[in-house]
């Protein structure tokens, strides 16, 4: 929501998050295919709103800067008209927009595992991908899904495998 126009750097697909969670300021690597969502976004806003709220790069419908409140209306909105809300006295609760953070830790091990890549080696760049100042904080966001489980399992059995 605090993003600037200068923190989003589209030709190296790099976001520049200042001074967030702790003081603490990173970088946050693109793909390509989102590079390519917000630019077409950024073609769309200029458009529209040529002079929104200055320096903004994401905006609201009526060209201001966006808000916890309208944002996360907006979201409760689109997941009402997307069918997502949970049956009534199920006990669950609807996702938030929070819980995007939560998915993108899991599917980022999830992916590293198929990749064979050394998972604690790599934990520190979650984390700071999620703002965190050691992996010790990223752990709350590791939800044990099933996929995860088994290839966490397979590698341990491999390890073990190993050292016997």
């Amino acid at each position: 929501m605090r993003l600037r126009r200068g923190d989003v750097d589209l030709t190296d697909g790099v976001i520049h998050v200042w001074d967030s969670k702790f003081h603490h300021s990173r970088q946050l690597p693109l793909h390509p295919t989102t590079v390519a969502a917000l630019a077409n976004y950024a073609r769309r806003r200029d458009r529209l709103w040529p002079h929104p709220e200055p320096d903004a790069f994401l905006i609201s419908g009526v060209g201001t800067r966006l808000c916890p409140p309208t944002l996360d209306g907006t979201f409760a909105r689109l997941r009402r008209a997307a069918g997502l809300e949970p049956p009534p006295g199920s006990g669950r609760t609807a996702p938030r927009l929070h819980d995007f953070r939560h998915s993108l830790a899991v599917r980022t091990l999830v992916d590293w595992y198929r990749a064979d890549h050394d998972i604690g080696a790599r934990l520190q760049t979650l984390s700071t991908w999620l703002g965190h100042l050691d992996p010790a904080a990223t752990y709350w966001y590791l939800s044990a899904t099933p996929e995860l489980l088994t290839l966490a399992a397979a590698r341990m059995h491999q390890v073990t495998r190993a050292a016997q």
